[in-house]
C-alpha cells in the first residue's frame, strides 16, 4: 500500500482534490447533523485533514521528481488558494452551503502541516 501511494501520488492527489470538491459541493441537507459545538470542532478537523492529505500527496510527487523548493511553495500556495476558492463557491454556487472563514483557516492549517511533515511521511512510506 505504501508503494502504491508513492507510485501514484500525482494521480491520487488529483482524485483527492476532486473528492474534496465533491464533498464541499454536497448540499447542506445531505451532511449529517451534530450539535453545534460537535460540528464546529469535527468540521474543522475534517477540513484540516483533507488538505493535509492533498498537500502530502502533491509533495510526495514533487519529492520524487526532485522539484525545486520554489515548486513546493507554488503548489503549497495553489492548495491554499484551492481551499479559498472552495469556500467562495460554497458561499455563491453550491446550494444550502455557506462560506466560512474558519474553514479557510482549517484548510490552510492542513496545508501547513502537510508542508511541515511531508518529508517524514515520505520517509516512512518509502521504507519497505
Amino acid at each position: 500500500m505504501k508503494k502504491f501511494i508513492l507510485t501514484y501520488s500525482f494521480s491520487l492527489s488529483i482524485i483527492w482534490a476532486l473528492i474534496i470538491l465533491g464533498l464541499c459541493s454536497m448540499p447542506g441537507q445531505h451532511i449529517p447533523s451534530f450539535t453545534f459545538l460537535e460540528m464546529l470542532a469535527f468540521d474543522k478537523w475534517v477540513h484540516a485533514g483533507m488538505f493535509f492529505v492533498l498537500c502530502s500527496l502533491i509533495f510526495f510527487y514533487l519529492l520524487q521528481k526532485n522539484s525545486s523548493k520554489n515548486t513546493f511553495y507554488a503548489f503549497f500556495a495553489i492548495s491554499i488558494l484551492y481551499g479559498c476558492a472552495l469556500e467562495i463557491m460554497q458561499g455563491t454556487l453550491f446550494s444550502h452551503r455557506s462560506a466560512d472563514w474558519n474553514d479557510v483557516i482549517a484548510n490552510t492549517v492542513g496545508c501547513i502541516f502537510g508542508l511541515i511533515f511531508y518529508k517524514k511521511l515520505f520517509n516512512y512510506l518509502s521504507k519497505i
